[in-house]
């Protein structure tokens, strides 16, 4: 599956090799199916129905009408639209209030804070020490100005679902509109827009083995949005542009394959998490600390603390595991993940963060290679310097 079979990929919240299923149906509109979707002739008229058919693939995947799924250029572009789009429809823009979380992907954070540049009001609500937003938060931050509550599925780095239909059952009882930024869960949970009672949803294709470019934005049937960008009536004028009909194509295809493979991927995959953490947590005799462990999370995502470590100095001496970071050096100085600070983890215990992100092919071999190589390292590491703070401590300064 990877190009360099040398190397051991568990970075999947990042993005997803292309599915073999996928590229072999987004193929033929590379080649020989070139036309124009709103060309009138024959090869525009095929190019249609196949986004036609893409959009019917995830409409059934997602749980909502095909007249309520939008295709745009990715995730970034369905939460920017969801949010931005909504506040920028109603009467009053600028005295709008958002609710949102601390530990939001920059889609969601960076429109609220271009909203507030207006004149909006936005909330922003904490987490637990498990990553979690608590519903009632939500509940008491509501005012009557409140337009819409932005909150993601589940977390990209510690892998916490979030309390989406508690959170859902109190927008609806206030007339507000809820966006669910669903990148990381589609295609690793049972989403369902019609049980969970969401009024817009982020999709992101890459998280789910498609290409990077690609994702959509469902939209309830009576939801006014203000589109970002204008040209042609393309997406009901929401996304105008010529379609990117392979892409389409190509999420479609990973939508239906993920509806047949889903559920036998979870419980493998499952497996292969909590194989991976007693492994670390064994050769490092439970001197490492796993955030969220407690939390219902995604079966394929761990984060795991390694003491009087940097975890990008781990990382860098295993240059055949690709993983990410808790934390990121810019300009010479550390910037710990805004989810991490959320939680009230420590910098030191964030700066020893590696986040461990399992896939479809990911092996029970791959697994414990990486276990292993990661604790080996850490040991080495950690004998050559003074230990900087006692292991797995998430309160000392």
């Amino acid at each position: 599956m990877l190009a360099n079979p040398a190397l051991i990929y568990l970075d999947h919240n990042a993005t997803t090799p292309i599915d073999p299923g996928v590229r072999d149906a987004m193929m033929p509109f590379l080649s020989d199916r070139y036309g124009n979707p709103s060309s009138q002739h024959a090869l525009g008229r095929q190019a249609a129905k196949a986004v036609e058919q893409a959009r019917q693939q995830l409409s059934q995947f997602l749980d909502c009408s095909s007249d309520e799924l939008f295709f745009t250029s990715g995730g970034t572009e369905s939460s920017n639209l969801a949010i931005s789009g909504t506040i920028m429809a109603t009467d009053s823009p600028a005295s709008a209030h958002i609710i949102t979380s601390a530990i939001e992907h920059p889609a969601t954070l960076e429109p609220c804070r271009a909203l507030r540049q207006m004149g909006c009001e936005i909330t922003v609500i904490g987490c637990d020490s498990n990553g979690v937003m608590q519903p009632h938060e939500v509940a008491s931050a509501i005012q009557p100005n409140t337009k819409l509550v932005s909150v993601m599925h589940a977390n990209n780095e510690t892998g916490s679902i979030q309390p989406i239909n508690a959170i859902s059952h109190i927008c609806k009882q206030s007339g507000i509109l809820l966006h669910v930024d669903a990148a990381q869960s589609v295609g690793k949970l049972p989403v369902s827009c019609q049980k969970i009672g969401i009024d817009l949803m982020t999709v992101a294709g890459h998280k789910f083995y498609a290409p990077k470019g690609i994702g959509c934005l469902v939209a309830r049937k009576g939801i006014t949005l203000s589109p970002l960008v204008h040209g042609g009536g393309q997406e009901s004028g929401l996304s105008p542009g010529t379609e990117n009909v392979a892409q389409i194509v190509a999420l479609g295809a990973a939508a239906e394959i993920a509806a047949e493979k889903s559920g036998s991927d979870a419980m493998r995959i499952c497996g292969l998490r909590d194989q991976f953490e007693n492994l670390v947590e064994q050769e490092t005799h439970g001197d490492i600390f796993i955030h969220a462990k407690s939390a219902e999370r995604l079966m394929n995502t761990t984060s795991v603390s390694f003491p009087d470590v940097e975890a990008v100095e781990l990382l860098n001496r295993i240059p055949f595991l690709c993983a990410s970071t808790g934390a990121a050096c810019h300009s010479h100085s550390t910037v710990i993940s805004a989810t991490l600070q959320a939680m009230g983890v420590t910098e030191p215990i964030a700066r020893g963060t590696v986040r461990i992100s399992m896939g479809r092919h990911t092996t029970e071999d791959e697994i414990q290679q990486a276990a292993y190589a990661l604790a080996k390292t850490w040991k080495k590491i950690r004998t050559t310097r003074p230990a900087a703070y006692e292991a797995g401590d998430t309160t000392k300064p």
